[in-house]
Formats: C-alpha cells, structure tokens, sequence
C-alpha cells in the first residue's frame, strides 16, 4: 500500500471496517464511521475559524475522544496538530502560543487569546455543516511537540514527516487492526506516537485519563489488547500491586509491552520479562526530535543485559570524550546519533537553535557506552534535564519560576534518586531573609508551572547557589544531597 495522507486516512478504514470501534475512553466508544462524519464537520469548523494548511493548531484537551478529533479535524483542515496539557498553567501556555503563532487554541476560553480563535472543551461544530468527505490536503508536517528547553523558554519540536501514512508498514510491532492501549499523556512525544500509529493502522486505541495500576491491567483482558504503551513509573506501580490482584487478569492477547522516556531498573525488567515472557518486552531509546534511536526486544536483553539495543537501521550512534574523539568499546562518553538521511531532515524547532557538533552529528544529553556487537548501555544524564516518571523537566524552566518569588536571589533545582518516579525534583533556594510561607510559595509556582514540574521539597539556604559566572553546579548539589540523606 502507498503513502496515505492522515486527510483521507480515516475514511481509508471506515470504508474497511465501518461497525468497528476506532477509539474507546473510559467506557465511550466510537466507531470508525461516526468518527470519520464527526471530524470532517468538525474540520469544516475548523476552517471557518481561519485554519489553512500548514498552520498550527494547539490542542490543549485532556485524554479522551475529543483530543483524537481534533488532531484528525485538523489534519483534515490541512494543518499540524501542537498538543499541549490541558493543566499547563496560563503563564507557561502563552509562552507556547507566542512562540507558535498557531491559527487556532482548542481548550481554552474563547477569547483567551484573541485575535487568534479559540474553542472550549466541549466545543460542537454547527450542526449545519456537512459531514462529508473533505478535498484530500496533507500537511507539510504531521506533528509539533512541545518540550522546555535549557534557557527556561518552551519550544516546538517540529517533524519534517508529512501528514501521511503508510499502514502496511511495519512499526512498533504494532498489527493492522489490533488493539493498543495508551495510558499515558497524549500530549507527550511517545503516547502521541504509539497512539496514532496504531490509529492510522486501522487499531482501536483505548485510553485512560490518567494512568492506574490495576484498571490497566483489566482494560488489558477486558479488550483484549495487542500493545500496551508505558514508562517504568507505570511498570513499578504495577509491580507494586498485590500479587493475586496482579495475577488474577488474562494478559494472554499482549503482544508487546513498550516502555520508553526513562532508564527502566534491571531488577523490574526482569521481573516482567519473567511474569510476561521475554519476547513481549520491548524498549525503545530516542528523542522526540527523531534523529534515531534503539529498540531490544526481551529475548535479545536477556543477553546483553542493561543495554538499550543496537541501533535501528535509519541512524547511526558514536560514543565521544570530551576532545570529541570517538571511543572504543566499553568506555563511556557522551551519546551522538545521526540520521542516515542527514543532518536536521527529522525535524526542525522553532524557538531554539540545535547543538550539533561538526558532520551533523547530536547529543540528547546522555552517557554511555557500547559494547564489541554495537549494544548501547547508558550510565547517567550529561544534560540539566531530569526524568520524573518519564517526563523530561528543564531545571532552568522551574528556576526561572521559583527566581521570580519575592525575596529569591537564586535557586538551583535538582533530581534526587526516587524510587517510584525515578527521580523526584528538590529546589534549592538562596533566600537570605529566610523560607517563604509554604502556601504563599505553592500558589506562586501553580500559577507559572504544570503540576508535575512543581518541587516535592524546598530547602533554604542563604548563600548563592551559583557562581560568579551564573553556573549552578547541580551535580556537586546532588551528590551533597544524596550523601547526606
């Protein structure tokens, strides 16, 4: 089958398979046909509203049915879906949209951000609009994601991949018509990703609001799902289940496990390798900026145990010291990954400048090493960036947040080792007339920061936490830290 532009792909498998469930939330379904009349009217909103092809469309919806309409609305508008989470404070949004300039804000007040347009959630098209097919039109670009950045300014991640698909080839060891199941973010790279890979499949994609440990696993027997997305924080929380309540669901229609976005501990690995057999275990290593990265299946794990796997076969990997010289096996540098294709073909961003060192080649920020057959195992973070629960957090973004409380001279943020979301963020904070007032300071970060990038601890020093040059040692603050806990 040849490429099919994501403006004609539903219509591709409702003509297959009408009757049949396209997505499934908490007890709602839809079908393949109701979604397909659905989209094309609400596209045709979309379009009134001021939507052309190759504009952005923020999408700042919750999980649920209505996030996946209006990704397809807008793909069928000609435009490029930039999910956002529906709890990002106003703040942090603002500076996404100005950085985006989209054509139109789904989720948010209707005059939030006028002159641009905005929906609510909940927002119904006229009822008077067609629900017919639209002219076919693809996007320039099939996705934009958002990530923080290293200044403390959000950026978009823009994918040079064009809105179409091909659903006959083989990815994600995902089948034509299964069924996935998503109970992660949607406005994170990987959920995305999964989901509407398995969408333009012809699967049913079931999601959650929010993951549980349990409910996952029923929604497992219960719709008899192919392939499960999650990161290791998901992983532990069901591990952590009473053994009879973890062993009492039939998980004998999951055909891949896939866990991403954070170092998985090879203890829990092992742990599901033996519970749901090796050759369900699968792990992929990368970025959202999709320069490359590995996949090892279970089977291969067990022998090269800690690794990532190799390489797939649309990049290359070198390991450098500092010098930039590449090392030999078994000792550890700096990652570099570089597309076959060539420098800066998967993606572009808009609000930052890409760091690459000379032929092309980029770093995510990690350490690591390979061994004599060209497994990758990774040994810490090089960058700023921490990993809680699979989200990557830019310390810079939660600094510049906390440095704009009164009385704040400095601050420096650091992840310390947690054992349920891997690491969890402690705030170190130069104020010299002493600690804020708790609730003062929690209502002060809720106004600028998502939940999840607020620190679970706060510890006031009066010193400052940076140099004469405005460098944060956070790795000397960490290991302080650690070595006295």
């Amino acid at each position: 089958m040849a490429l099919i532009s994501l403006s004609r792909i539903i219509a591709h498998w409702t003509a297959v398979q009408p009757a049949r469930a396209a997505l499934h939330h908490e007890g709602q379904q839809l079908t393949w046909g109701e979604l397909e009349a659905r989209t094309n009217r609400l596209a045709r909103a979309y379009q009134a509203l001021g939507v052309k092809k190759d504009d952005f469309v923020t999408i700042a919806l919750p999980n649920g049915i209505e996030f996946f309409e209006a990704c397809i609305a807008t793909w069928k508008a000609g435009a490029t879906p930039q999910p956002v989470s529906a709890r990002l404070p106003k703040f942090e949004r603002d500076q996404i949209v100005e950085v985006g300039t989209p054509s139109l804000v789904v989720g948010v007040a209707p005059d939030e951000y006028a002159p641009i347009p905005c929906v609510p959630m909940g927002y119904q098209p006229d009822g008077s609009l067609s629900n017919t097919a639209l002219p076919e039109v693809t996007s320039v670009s099939y996705k934009a994601m958002t990530s923080g950045g290293s200044t403390g300014r959000p950026k978009l991640i823009v994918s040079k991949s064009p809105a179409a698909a091909d659903p006959d080839v083989p990815l994600l060891e995902i089948p034509q018509q299964g069924c996935m199941l998503i109970p992660g973010p949607l406005y994170h790279n990987g959920p995305f990703l999964w989901a509407m890979t398995a969408l333009f499949k012809g699967c049913t994609v079931v999601v959650t609001t929010r993951f549980d440990a349990e409910e996952t696993l029923r929604l497992i027997e219960s719709q008899k799902v192919d392939v499960v997305y999650m990161v290791p924080t998901m992983m532990r929380r069901i591990w952590a289940l009473p053994e009879d309540v973890r062993t009492r669901h039939d998980l004998s229609s999951l055909k891949a496990l896939w866990h991403l976005a954070a170092p998985c501990p090879p203890w829990l690995k092992e742990c599901f390798i033996e519970w749901l057999g090796p050759e369900v275990i699968w792990e992929l290593y990368g970025g959202t900026e999709g320069q490359g990265s590995t996949t090892i299946q279970g089977t291969e794990w067990l022998t090269h145990k800690g690794s990532v796997g190799k390489p797939v076969a649309t990049c290359e990997m070198k390991v450098v010291d500092e010098a930039g010289q590449t090392l030999p096996p078994g000792q550890v540098g700096e990652v570099f990954i570089r597309p076959l294709a060539g420098a800066g073909t998967t993606y572009h961003y808009i609000g930052a400048e890409a760091k690459a060192i000379e032929g092309g080649w980029e770093s995510l920020g990690d350490m690591g090493w390979m061994d004599a057959e060209g497994y990758l195992y990774l040994t810490d973070r090089l960058s700023d960036m921490i990993l809680v629960g699979g989200a990557n957090i830019y310390p810079a973004e939660v600094e510049a947040a906390l440095d704009a409380f009164p009385g704040v001279r400095s601050s420096a943020v650091i992840g310390l080792p947690d054992e349920d979301m891997g690491a969890r963020l402690h705030a170190v904070i130069d104020r010299p007339e002493g600690p804020a007032d708790p609730a003062a300071m929690e209502a002060h970060l809720a106004e600028r920061l998502v939940r999840y990038k607020v620190p679970k601890s706060f510890e006031y020093v009066d010193e400052p936490v940076r140099d004469d040059a405005g460098k944060v040692r956070r790795k000397s603050l960490r290991e302080a830290r650690i070595a006295a806990s």
